[in-house]
Formats: structure tokens, sequence, C-alpha cells
């Protein structure tokens, strides 16, 4: 089995999920650490920390929203050990960084045996519940991140009512291009976690959204919507019913973080 940070092969080893006869660090292999800026956006190799992702200059000047959804993760301690391949080779649906890495349009680059390569969107990375698109022979070596072409606006928000370091209940990335001037919503993305068994887009909020003036009536109208998106199930940190009513407030406060309309 080959290890990145260790948290999750930690956590999936304690409880007996898995005891290989071989680990195989990753730690020494200095071409998967690397987060630099590219001629199309950044690039964020597999072994980079969640730390060093969220603490990144470049990634906080062009994707914000990827620096906040890896600062929100667990502890310093945590984030000073994990990386970004294994928290996406986990595929745990509740983590903090896919929903903010879809609706940044990143792709997951993966090798496989004699070098070869397979590039896959993210959208299209998460399988099903802790299934990704990974074979065993193959490794995640990083991420690619297309910059903004045009200035856009990004938030990220989590509902966590337990301790710090765990997942939270739901979380929220949101990406937006908005009209100078008028405010009109141009463009959205909007990414929810915890609420499936994959990330999952919130589709009728954003056709919804796009080519409005946003009020504090239409964002609370327009939230609603995202109960037709989601697929939430009972667990231990909250029922189904209870995550399709925090994604409606969250979404609602994503939406004005984005537009900077608060309720009064």
């Amino acid at each position: 089995m080959l290890v990145s940070g260790g948290i999750a092969f930690t956590l999936m080893a304690r409880v007996g999920l898995i005891d290989p006869k071989h680990v195989i660090a990753l730690r020494s292999i200095p071409e998967i650490h690397s987060i630099h800026e590219t001629a199309d956006g950044i690039w964020i190799g597999a072994h980079a920390t969640h730390r060093a992702v969220s603490e990144s200059q470049i990634v906080q000047t062009l994707h914000p929203v990827i620096s906040a959804a890896f600062g929100a993760i667990g502890t310093i301690r945590i984030r000073a050990q994990g990386t970004i391949g294994g928290n996406l080779a986990y595929a745990d649906p509740a983590q903090d960084p896919p929903p903010a890495l879809t609706v940044s349009s990143a792709t997951v680059h993966i090798v496989g045996p004699s070098g070869r390569r397979r590039d896959v969107p993210i959208e299209r990375f998460f399988l099903d519940y802790y299934t990704a698109d990974i074979e065993p022979d193959e490794i995640i070596i990083g991420l690619s991140v297309p910059a903004p072409t045009q200035p856009t606006v990004s938030t990220y928000r989590r509902f966590n009512p337990r301790t710090v370091d765990d997942f939270p209940t739901v979380s929220v990335a949101a990406a937006a291009r908005l009209q100078p001037g008028t405010g009109t919503v141009e463009d959205i993305k909007i990414a929810l976690g915890g609420v499936g068994p994959t990330p999952l887009r919130a589709r009728s909020v954003e056709e919804a959204f796009v080519g409005i003036v946003p009020t504090f009536d239409a964002i609370e109208t327009v939230s609603a919507l995202v109960a037709d998106d989601i697929a939430p199930f009972d667990d231990a940190r909250g029922s189904a019913s209870f995550k399709h009513a925090i994604a409606v407030v969250w979404v609602g406060r994503a939406l004005r973080d984005l537009t900077a309309i608060q309720s009064s």
C-alpha cells in the first residue's frame, strides 16, 4: 500500500479496515511536493500538505476558496501532515477540499505502470462513497487548477457542531462572476460536501441564480432549490432531514457572501 501523509491510512489501520503486508511511503519523491504557477493556472503536487496549500500565496491569490477549504481541515497537526493526494484518494464525501476544487474546475492527474497517465476532471473523479477513479496500481501525482479568466468572487462555508478536527456535517463552496456595476450574476458554481455519496453540484440553484440581480429575498428563494440537488443520508454527524435544512441555510449564506448582501 502506498502512503502519502498517512492520516487516512492510520485511521483505517487502527480499526482493522486495512492490514497491508508492505507500506511504501511517497514522501521522498520531490516531483510531487511542488505548488507553482503554470501558464494556465496552478499546479499542486499530490504530496503538498494541507497547510502548504492553504498558506500558498499563489493559491490565495488565484483561488482563495481553495485556500479557505484547506485551512479549515482538522487541526494544525493534521494540516501539517495530511496531503492533498491522500485526501482525494480517501474519497470521503464530507471532506473539505473537494467542493472547493469542484467550483475551481480542478483536474486530477494520475500515473500508472510504465508512465501511463490519466487526467480526470474533479467532478468525474469521485464515483461513490469512499470510491474514487483510481486503480490499485496508480498514484495521484497532482492537481492542475485553471486560473480564472475574469474577476471572480468565491467563498467556503462549513457547518460543524462537533469538534474542530471533525469533517463538517455540510460544507458549501461557491464561485461566481458578477457583472461590474449592476451586480448581475453572469456565472456561478456551487458544490456541497456531506450531502450525498460524492461531492454534489447545486445545479438547480446555479441555473436560477444566473442572470438576476441578487437581493436578500431572491437569495432566500433560490437557496431552497438546493433540496432538489442533494441526497443526504443519516450518519453520526446528522440525519438526512437535518442536513437538508442546513444545506439550504448554508447555501444562502454562501450566496450572500458572494454578493455582499446581508440580512437586515
